[in-house]
């Protein structure tokens, strides 16, 4: 990256950012240069995390959010700019995506205050792009308040924006017929927010139970134990002190919304409970945490990465099949065959 992008990218200027977006996507190299130019000026933005299951209305919500946050101030007095990253599913055959975000959100078309772009998975695991958190970074430098970032929406394995987002929101929608396959994903468990959408269906009732039940959830949205979820983890922290406030200020209950996207219904409540949830991070230290927790796997994703390369460039791709296909014929074990392939690496 020039300088003249990297400056254009810090003043937000939305031809610059299409720019330098696409050099991030289109190689680790690109990606890396981009980090390494604007990552002093990234650390500010809230990032929102948003996967559940196809058809639970993700683009649709994403695209409500987008209008209520732009409704909205920032601490220092102007209206919140949206950033959107929506990841879309690329077929197994040809690799191909369609990214049909835009087209669902093409209400925001014209805002200034709302950047959107869509990337496709290219067959990456756990709901994101390989660049996904690179293109954070950039919108993140280039001055976004809000970044939502859409999963794939394949469901059972989307846990990646764990590591990736501040504040994870989860979707259901009532008669899906899913709420045991998602309690089986444990996808429930990276949620910071569960929300309820086309919540005008008969059978909202029963999905909302479920998911109640699933987390100790009464009637009024309180949790009755005093477990948190923090990146997939289940933490027990000491039971209720009822001595202050302070207490209450250290710990998060999940909470569950509903809404009716197509409706604008019940979206400025989750956009209270998003901003309640940032507060939370802030005031307990948790954001720092977050931080920590999200940079240590970056670095080991990297250096997976440079390791694979390195690999690949020290041993002929030859050399390798040569070693799958012995461990297939049972003529040699993995374990074997991986110290051959890394004794390369020593010499």
């Amino acid at each position: 990256m020039n300088d003249a992008l990297i400056a254009g990218v810090r003043q937000g200027n939305r031809r610059a950012l299409a720019r330098a977006i696409t050099l991030v996507e289109r190689s680790r190299e690109g990606a890396e240069a981009a980090v390494r130019a604007l990552y002093t000026h990234t650390g500010r933005a809230h990032i929102v995390g948003i996967t559940g299951s196809p058809g639970s209305g993700k683009s649709t919500l994403v695209n409500e959010l987008a209008k209520t946050f732009r409704a909205r101030q920032s601490d220092a007095g102007q209206p919140l700019q949206v950033g959107i990253v929506a990841v879309d599913p690329s077929s197994p055959f040809t690799g191909g995506a369609l990214l049909g975000d835009r087209v669902r959100m093409r209400d925001l078309a014209g805002d200034a205050g709302i950047f959107i772009r869509s990337m496709a998975s290219r067959g990456q695991l756990g709901g994101l792009a390989e660049a996904t958190a690179a293109v954070v970074k950039v919108l993140d430098a280039a001055g976004f308040d809000i970044i939502l970032v859409e999963t794939v929406g394949a469901g059972q394995a989307e846990v990646d924006i764990a590591s990736t987002a501040h504040t994870v929101l989860v979707i259901e929608a009532p008669g899906m017929g899913d709420e045991i396959q998602t309690i089986k994903a444990g996808i429930l468990e990276i949620a910071d927010i569960l929300v309820v959408n086309k919540a005008d269906r008969p059978s909202k009732e029963s999905t909302v139970k479920a998911l109640r039940m699933m987390l100790h959830l009464n009637p009024t949205g309180t949790r009755a134990t005093y477990e948190i979820r923090h990146h997939g983890q289940r933490m027990t922290v000491p039971g209720p002190n009822h001595n202050g406030p302070e207490t209450e200020r250290h710990r998060w209950e999940t909470t569950l919304f509903e809404t009716v996207a197509t409706e604008g219904a019940g979206i400025s409540h989750l956009v209270d409970g998003i901003q309640q949830h940032r507060a939370y991070l802030r005031s307990s230290g948790e954001w720092r945490v977050r931080e920590q927790e999200r940079s240590r796997q970056e670095v080991d994703q990297l250096l997976q990465a440079r390791f694979m390369a390195h690999l690949a460039a020290v041993v002929p791709e030859s050399q390798r099949q040569q070693l799958i296909a012995a461990i297939a014929a049972r003529e040699i074990d993995p374990y074997a065959a991986v110290a051959r392939l890394y004794a390369h690496l020593n010499t």
